[in-house]
């Protein structure tokens, strides 16, 4: 179901000593699903994570009375009708140029609104588009994410040790959505994949589960266990015949969100399905960080980043 995303964008809004928990029961009152993070992080503490989001206000209250300090999640995609693009903004990779391009080629429109995360960096959020499929992805070299199917974002008024999730810009009339898949191709354009032989069969919707599962599983990974655990999902990725580029892109934006960088989430996707397929090339280097060239040019208005 479509939402309204001014309407998100005022109940995200700052307010004096407006507590987590409060903001979790005003979401889902307005028919906006939620779930709880671990406290100063952006990790599930559920065991389904982002499927575990719900609109169900005892719920909401047994979560947050639980652990009154839990970060908000909200999943993207259908579910919430709402899909994100994730500027990142780090050492060597600076998204906001990405996204110049990409406005500038008209492969991208302004968001509804904008958040800034801790590090920094900037999440735009559009409508979903209705109907259509459209699942996470990670373009690494790019600095940019895409939240769709599949994942989930963490949501003002959470707060890790770098600071606050903040709403930063509102831009009436820009409500249009986004072509995700031309993004993508825009901002890390593939190969055709080179054909080979299939010894399973398995329709595109089984696989979309498959991969969306593995992906929720990933995302809940803690310290320690998430290498080994992005490894195990890959591998089973690749055992469904998934491709190479749809595991980096789905598994790796749940990694990201688990805390793994993209230069060891591309690293292990390939590991796994050089294990799996040993004959087979992944063809995901692609997506590896290179360093970037210093930023010169601000993305455009709107996305608040001039």
């Amino acid at each position: 179901m479509s939402r309204n995303l001014y309407h998100l964008a005022r109940l995200l809004a700052p307010r004096q000593d407006r507590l987590l928990g409060r903001v979790a029961s005003d979401l889902a009152s307005a028919g906006v699903p939620v779930f709880p993070c671990v406290p100063g992080q952006k990790r599930p503490l559920t065991a389904r994570g982002f499927h575990d989001a719900t609109t169900d206000l005892a719920q909401i209250e047994h979560c947050w009375t639980r652990w009154p300090d839990a970060n908000l999640g909200l999943p993207t995609g259908a579910v919430s009708g709402v899909v994100v693009v994730d500027i990142d903004v780090r050492e060597h990779i600076d998204g906001r140029e990405s996204m110049r391009r990409a406005l500038d080629a008209g492969r991208a429109g302004v968001p509804v609104f904008t958040v800034v995360s801790p590090s920094g960096g900037r999440h735009g959020y559009y409508p979903a588009t209705p109907d259509v499929v459209q699942r996470s992805w990670q373009a690494a070299r790019a600095g940019v994410d895409f939240r769709g199917d599949g994942g989930y974002i963490v949501i003002p008024p959470s707060h890790t040790t770098a600071g606050s999730y903040r709403l930063a810009t509102v831009r009436q009339g820009a409500a249009a959505g986004i072509d995700s898949d031309a993004l993508r191709d825009f901002l890390d354009p593939r190969p055709a994949p080179r054909p080979r032989t299939v010894h399973r069969s398995m329709a595109q919707s089984e696989a979309g589960v498959v991969v969306s599962r593995l992906a929720a599983w990933v995302a809940g990974l803690g310290e320690g266990e998430r290498n080994r655990g992005l490894f195990w999902a890959a591998c089973r990725a690749a055992e469904h015949d998934i491709t190479p580029a749809t595991a980096v892109d789905v598994l790796g934006a749940a990694a990201g969100e688990a805390g793994l960088g993209p230069r060891a989430i591309a690293t292990t996707v390939r590991s796994a399905y050089r294990t799996t397929h040993p004959t087979t090339s992944t063809a995901s280097r692609p997506t590896e960080p290179a360093e970037a060239a210093s930023v010169r040019v601000p993305v455009g208005a709107g996305w608040g980043l001039a």
